[in-house]
């Protein structure tokens, strides 16, 4: 794909879906510069094409049983009606979207396409950078999955669960931070639905993120894998290896121990195989997401409404082995 193409798509997906940033492998974490709304690709003409009138995007987005669009703003109206009738619904029926919305009002999947769009139009997004996000999210359900595997000891929710969220972080990156409670309240909401496992991935710039990790592999076989994980991010300001021993004691563990595993490097190999697994998934920065083993950027936006949301399409998704529920 183009690098501009890809770019204003990942950008629309942003607007729309309040994103949270990453921290990367080639560079210092520091704070996420403010979205702005995305130019067009060719210079506007001097005078706008005429807007679609009032009357045909009511009769668009209206009747559409159980949603209704009348809150937003003319001009998110007009881009989300074009979507409506512009853009395919990805559950295979030969309808546009606006069209299954309203004739085929079993279809769930059409009702998720339509959120997402509504969101993304509110954000000021145009139609046409929405149909492209669309395409984009939807290929990637088609994409290359990558196989992961974590000690289950690392992983909350149910061992038999449809869906296994991996996540890739950092201790010392400030958005895995953020994320943190996000996704942990997610996954204890849907623990029978998503097994989520938290995999140490330490960045070269992050100093204290090696003892860190190591620290956190130490505490999984204490069986206290998560309250050191969690631990770790609330102390992610100082995480030099005389402090992550004072974290160990403060948690009821043998700080003594956990300081002769540092000194002589018990997880060092550990800690590598994970970085080996994540550098072979592709992970350029943190937090990094594979849902089944698709890759979830967090540019796409890590609130509770947009993972249920991609939650909800993998398990239409593998529900109908791998393709979306027929209309």
């Amino acid at each position: 794909m183009l690098p501009d193409r890809r770019n204003r798509i990942l950008l629309a997906l942003t607007l729309a879906l309040t994103a949270l940033a990453a921290c990367s492998k080639n560079s210092e974490a520091a704070a996420p510069a403010q979205p702005t709304a995305p130019k067009p690709s060719t210079p506007a003409p001097a005078q706008p094409p005429p807007a679609a009138a009032p009357s045909s995007r009511a009769s668009v987005l209206s009747g559409i049983p159980g949603m209704d669009f009348s809150a937003l703003p003319p001009a998110a109206q007009r881009e989300l009606s074009t979507v409506f009738t512009d853009e395919f619904c990805y559950c295979g029926c030969p309808h546009t979207l606006g069209q299954c919305l309203k004739g085929h009002t079993s279809c769930q999947h059409a009702k998720r396409m339509a959120r997402l769009s509504a969101r993304q139009a509110a954000a000021g997004v145009p139609a046409t950078d929405i149909i492209l996000a669309l395409s984009e999210y939807y290929a990637s359900f088609r994409a290359p999955r990558r196989t992961l595997e974590v000690d289950p000891r690392m992983c909350m929710g149910d061992a038999n669960a449809p869906v296994t969220l991996v996540e890739f972080s950092d201790f010392e990156c400030p958005y895995c931070g953020k994320a943190r409670p996000v996704l942990e309240a997610f996954a204890k909401k849907n623990a029978s639905r998503v097994r989520f496992c938290n995999v140490p991935f330490p960045l070269p710039m992050h100093a204290n993120a090696v003892p860190a990790g190591q620290a956190v592999l130490w505490a999984r076989d204490q069986g206290r894998f998560w309250e050191m994980h969690d631990a770790l991010f609330e102390n992610a300001q100082n995480l030099s290896s005389a402090a992550i021993v004072g974290i160990a004691n403060k948690l009821g563990l043998k700080g003594a121990e956990l300081q002769k595993a540092l000194q002589a490097g018990t997880y060092a190999k550990e800690l590598e195989k994970y970085k080996a697994l994540g550098n072979s998934a592709n992970v350029q920065g943190t937090p990094s997401l594979f849902f089944n083993g698709r890759f979830h950027d967090a540019q796409v936006g890590l609130t509770e409404e947009v993972l249920t949301h991609t939650l909800e399409d993998e398990l239409e998704w593998r529900a109908n082995r791998n393709a979306w529920a027929a209309d």
